[in-house]
This record gives C-alpha cells, structure tokens and sequence, in this order.
C-alpha cells in the first residue's frame, strides 16, 4: 500500500470510530428518552442524531485541541501510532457492545493513543501535565457530578411539584424531556465528536504526513495541513459530526435497554433531571477543552435519580459492573493499541 493510501485510509478508519462511537454511545442520549417512553426508539435516534449534528454550528474545537496535542508528543507520532490508537478504542469500543455495557469511547481512544505511543517511544511520549490532569480527574468526578446534579434537580422537582397530581406532573415532564434529551445529544455531539477530530488533525499535522502530501492537488490537498495549530478542517468538523450521527440512527439498542431500564425505573420527571443535569456536566467540560465521558456522566446522572427513591431505588448490581467497565477501559484499549503498534510497525515500512 502506498503512503498516500495509507493516510487515507486511517482517516477513513477514524471518521468509522466516529461512526461506532455513535451507535455505542449516543444510545446515552436516547436510553432515557426511550425508558420513560416518552419516544419511540426510531423516533428518538432521529432526534438525538439531529442535536448530534447541531453542535458542529454552535461549539468550538478546545476538546479537539487537547486530543490533538496536550496529552502525546505530536514529535512522535506517525500514522501507525494513530491507527494503532483507532484500533485498540474500536476494538474496546465492540467488545463492550457485545456484552452490552455502556463504557466510554472517550477514554478508549485516549487509552489506545497512549499504549500507541509508549510502545513507540516509551514513557517519555506522554505529556504528564495539566491536560492528563483534568481528564483523569474528570473520570472520577463526572459522574460524581452527573450524579450531583441529578439527584439536586429531583429533589428540587420533588419540592416545586409537591402539590400538583402525579398524571400532570407526567404530563408536562412528557413535553419537557424532549428539550432535556435534545440537550444532552447537544452536549455528547459538542464533546465526543471533537475527539476523533484531535486524532486526524494529529496525523494530518505529523511531520511525515506532511512530507507525504505536500504537493498534493485536488482532494488530496486537503490532507495537507502545514499548520494544525491552526484550528479544525472544516471538512474534518463536518465529517466528524457526520458520522457521529449517522452511528446514532443505526444502533446501541443494547445499551439503551441497560441505560434505560436496568439501572433505574425511571419515569419522564427522572428522565428530564438525569438528561439536563447530564448536559450541564458535559457542557461546562466542553467549554474548558476536557474530553470528558458523556457515559459516565449520564450514569451518574440516572444514579442519583434513583437515589431520590432510597438505596433501593438503583440496581447497584448492574451498576458495578458498568464501573467495571470504566476501570478496564483505558488500559484494555491501551493494551490492544500497544499490540496493534508492535504488529504493524514490523509489517508496515514508511
């Protein structure tokens, strides 16, 4: 395979985990929508692929920023590292949707260019700083935080409506989760499809990308990037938002049965509490660059709705095993990442 090939391909290969991280998490912004019944599922992936796609014309490009170069030193990087960090997020990424846990796609790919990268050039190839920092805080702290604001929003819901009977508080809480949902895809679109963007921006700016289309006319041009400081591609951006949400209206039914059902019964007020609250922790992520989990946020957000019900009212069986999940996802994909780059740096010669 040529090397102008081979860059294509991986860029193919990243907007295809964009794709997969739409059908494995966007499941996130429709699973409550879905559990209360408020939509139907067919309806209900229209409308989140929808507010997916909407982000593109609203947020900026500070998450894809950090991916792009505030966690690995972009000196080393070379195509194969990205399509080794591309194959360790996405084979995580279907292993956990095989079994029909709701784990982070956000974390498996910084995961997998991490192990990419130690393999390459050891230790030394990650940036230890502020970046690493606020993203592993936010591992622990986003569902915290999920949780947090569900569990305020329904007590405050609780106290507001105290007097009113429950069909009218489903009534307008039917109408209202609808904004809330449209929210929370908003939020997953803002901040999970800027990641995949860092990882090609990061291959398009390596030195022997560079080298490798410099020259280059017509489309191929457009993988010429002599500045990635520059900012986003807008071809990059839209391909980006793009897939994320055409991933969104052809699956993740498993995980939506998980979210929706199985954690906690929720009904259309515990729905609005868990989305908005959900959204609002993402979106404050987004505006600070921190490539946070919209999957751990919104199960933390479901979590403390239930909490509202007592200790009973959340499956923490169920839950367990989703923040098991969590734990394995960043060295699982790094492990598959390292062995990807220990295979193909030996079969591919650049």
């Amino acid at each position: 395979m040529s090397p102008v090939a081979y860059v294509v391909v991986i860029v193919l290969i990243g907007f295809a985990f964009d794709f997969i991280n739409g059908f494995h998490d966007s499941a996130n912004s429709i699973a409550t929508i879905v559990g209360t019944r408020v939509l139907n599922p067919f309806a209900a992936v229209i409308w989140a692929a929808f507010f997916n796609f909407s982000a593109a014309f609203v947020v900026g490009t500070a998450v894809a920023k950090t991916v792009q170069s505030g966690m690995i030193d972009q000196s080393i990087v070379d195509p194969t590292v990205i399509l080794s960090a591309l194959l360790g997020a996405i084979a995580w990424n279907l292993i956990t949707w095989a079994y029909g846990l709701p784990s982070s796609s956000s974390h498996a790919l910084i995961g997998g260019y991490a192990g990419a990268a130690v393999t390459k050039a050891g230790w030394s190839a990650i940036l230890w700083g502020d970046k690493w920092i606020k993203t592993l805080e936010f591992i622990a702290l986003s569902p915290l935080i999920g949780m947090a604001a569900g569990f305020a929003l329904m007590v405050a819901v609780y106290w507001i409506f105290q007097r009113f009977a429950p069909a009218r508080v489903d009534r307008v809480f039917r109408v209202a989760q609808l904004g809330s949902s449209a929210l929370f895809s908003f939020s997953h679109g803002a901040n999970d499809a800027q990641k995949t963007m860092g990882i090609i921006v990061g291959l398009l700016g390596a030195t022997h990308t560079q080298n490798i289309f410099r020259g280059q006319h017509g489309l191929l041009g457009l993988f010429y990037l002599p500045n990635p400081d520059a900012g986003v591609p807008y071809w990059v951006e839209i391909g980006a938002y793009s897939c994320i949400a055409l991933g969104t209206l052809l699956g993740g039914w498993r995980i939506v049965h998980t979210m929706g059902n199985r954690i906690t019964k929720l009904r259309p007020v515990g729905g609005f509490c868990a989305e908005t609250g959900g959204a609002f922790a993402i979106l404050v992520a987004t505006k600070f660059g921190i490539p946070v989990s919209t999957t751990h946020t919104i199960t933390g957000a479901i979590v403390g709705v239930g909490a509202t019900n007592g200790v009973s009212g959340v499956r923490w069986g169920v839950a367990g095993r989703i923040v098991w999940a969590w734990i394995m996802t960043i060295p699982a994909a790094a492990i598959i990442a390292a062995a990807s780059y220990f295979v193909l740096s030996r079969l591919i010669r650049l």
